[in-house]
């Protein structure tokens, strides 16, 4: 008992030393612009609107929503009535058992109570979603927000994520007496103040995994460094290697590393294994010093710099280029800027996940309108570059019930640690972008869709996704949210290459492309001319079990000429500044 008594009064005083802590982390919240919180005035308008117009021109459809949705409710209500009235306070099982992992608690089917709210909850989701769908009387895109934001609330308001209706924090905070949630508010406040009042669940362990010691340990050297960025050059693994050498772009919304969290799924080692010499771009993280760097920079003194620095090294003639998302996109730009100019250090280039057509954006719509790219301008013309924390967030929503309110009941009612996965740790190290970069992307590129329609003008040319002439290989991944297969085949279809290959792999945005042979995890599609539509091309593609690395390996050699000697990192003109991974990538910037 006295033990018992000794560790309430403990929790108690570490709550009220936390609630001051919460206290003061809230209150150093910076008063954020309601432009990036959620939708405008005018959605709610046009979806008022077209409910008003459904109910006037039809309300028998109406009523009949309703009416079917007051049966649901009643129903489950009276069944819960005769359990109690006859005494039963657990049930036998329920074969409605939904495949939402959220309600895998037996409780769930087998308690009265948590039975009736799971049940009352689906079909109010249920009832929300029908509603949106038969909504008529707005445009696709309007339509596709409201859908969106009915899908956030929806998420929301899940009863997995609240304490009285949560049997697993319920339970956890009957075995540890509390402590769990004494736990769970120290994770809370701990989130709060590492992001000056804002909240987003920490994903992954932070003291798990440290940059060059158990994540990006591929062994080569720092050969350049600017404003913009470090170029890596990695050492060899093979006595010869193709004469030609990989320069990859990855995307600076992010960090490089996604390509080397560990030796068993690094395609940067893989690369060097195959006897290539490859050098990475490691991209610097902006501050508001960046607030005038646009596409132009990122292409002046980053590709441009790039190419020539790695040329110059290996004494060869052309590298092949590989671009990674926005990289892609920017590897494109800068593809058909040489095109314009007349130049052609680039023989070949890879993309990945790479969009070039902007016209269908998928999950992005709802981000994509001009409400929410105004507060986007607002927020950077103040600060001169978008935190990395909105672009995290919005990224998280996409999938809110997997990266925004699961982690969030775990950490903050469960009173769990976040994981070790190096996956979610590279996730979190997200990066800032440059004021006038973002802007371009989100209005010329984005919302005007210049490069694929009238052009979209840099550097005094205009540029247009046909300029890109050279050999193409391109890899979209089936389920990526971020930048969808079909949309990613409309812009290499766009592109006037005579030699193109198209991928499409299994899996995600970073799932798809990291997937080495050796698991033989995902496997992928190839197939015919690339030309048409998506659909008729992947109903003529064949399947192929595994990875497509090795299909690529077969296409870059080809192109990658004779083999030579193998070459260690750097030059008399470029000598090794630091080891691998370098400086730039183990910087965070915090607003």
């Amino acid at each position: 008992m006295g033990e018992n008594l000794d560790r309430l009064n403990q929790n108690l005083a570490r709550i009220e030393d936390l609630s001051t802590r919460l206290v003061a982390a809230l209150s150093a919240r910076k008063p954020g612009d309601a432009g990036l919180s959620g939708p405008g005035q005018d959605l709610y308008l046009k979806a008022g609107m077209a409910m008003w117009q459904e109910m006037l021109t039809n309300p028998a459809k109406l009523v009949e929503q309703q009416v079917q949705y007051w049966g649901q409710a009643l129903s489950t209500y009276a069944e819960l009535q005769k359990e109690l009235a006859q005494g039963h306070l657990a049930l036998q099982g329920d074969d409605d058992k939904p495949a939402d992992k959220r309600f895998a608690n037996p409780l769930w089917r087998t308690h009265p109570y948590f039975n009736h709210v799971m049940k009352q909850y689906l079909i109010s989701a249920e009832a929300m979603k029908k509603a949106v769908d038969d909504l008529e009387g707005l445009t696709p895109r309007d339509k596709k927000r409201v859908e969106f934001f009915a899908g956030q609330i929806i998420d929301l308001f899940s009863p997995t994520n609240y304490l009285a209706t949560n049997p697993d924090a319920l339970e956890k905070a009957v075995e540890t007496e509390g402590e769990s949630l004494v736990k769970g508010l120290e994770n809370l406040v701990q989130d709060l103040e590492a992001r000056h009042g804002e909240i987003l669940p920490t994903l992954a362990d932070p003291t798990a995994f440290h940059v060059g010691e158990n994540l990006a340990t591929a062994k080569g050297s720092v050969v350049f460094r600017n404003e913009m960025m470090e170029i890596i050059q990695y050492a060899p693994t093979t006595e010869e290697v193709h004469q030609t050498p990989l320069l990859i772009f990855p995307p600076w919304i992010n960090k490089f590393y996604i390509l080397d969290l560990k030796p068993q799924n690094s395609l940067i080692r893989w690369i060097v294994d195959q006897g290539y010499t490859l050098f990475v771009v490691s991209w610097k993280n902006p501050d508001a010093s960046y607030a005038d760097t646009g596409f132009e920079t990122y292409i002046e003194n980053g590709y441009l710099k790039a190419i020539d620095t790695a040329c110059e090294i290996t004494g060869a003639k052309k590298v092949n280029a590989v671009g990674y998302c926005v990289a892609g996109t920017t590897l494109a730009l800068t593809l058909a800027l040489k095109a314009k100019r007349g130049q052609s250090r680039v023989n070949s280039a890879t993309f990945f996940t790479t969009l070039t057509d902007f016209t269908e954006q998928g999950e992005f719509t709802p981000f994509l309108d001009d409400g929410f790219v105004d507060a986007i301008e607002r927020q950077v013309e103040a600060e001169g570059y978008l935190d990395s924390y909105y672009m995290s967030k919005t990224f998280s929503y996409l999938r809110a019930k997997d990266l925004v309110y699961g982690p969030a009941v775990r950490s903050y009612m469960m009173g769990e640690p976040p994981p070790a996965f190096d996956l979610l740790f590279w996730n979190g190290d997200s990066t800032n972008l440059p004021g006038k970069m973002t802007v371009q992307y989100l209005r010329g590129l984005c919302q005007q869709n210049g490069f694929a329609k009238d052009g979209f003008e840099l550097m005094g040319e205009r540029l247009h996704v046909s300029d890109v002439r050279l050999p193409v290989f391109a890899v979209a991944c089936e389920t990526d949210h971020i930048a969808a297969w079909k949309d990613s085949f409309q812009g290499i279809v766009q592109m006037g290459s005579a030699d193109k290959t198209f991928v499409l792999s299994e899996s995600g945005h970073i799932a798809g492309i990291v997937n080495p042979p050796a698991k033989k995890k995902y496997g992928h599609w190839i197939g015919p001319e690339v030309i048409g539509a998506p659909g008729p091309w992947k109903e003529a593609a064949t399947y192929h079990q595994g990875s497509w690395w090795p299909l690529w390996d077969a296409w870059l050699s080809k192109r990658s000429g004779k083999k030579v000697p193998a070459r260690q990192p750097g030059s008399e003109a470029f000598p090794a500044l630091a080891d691998a991974p370098g400086a730039y990538v183990r910087e965070t910037v915090i607003a």
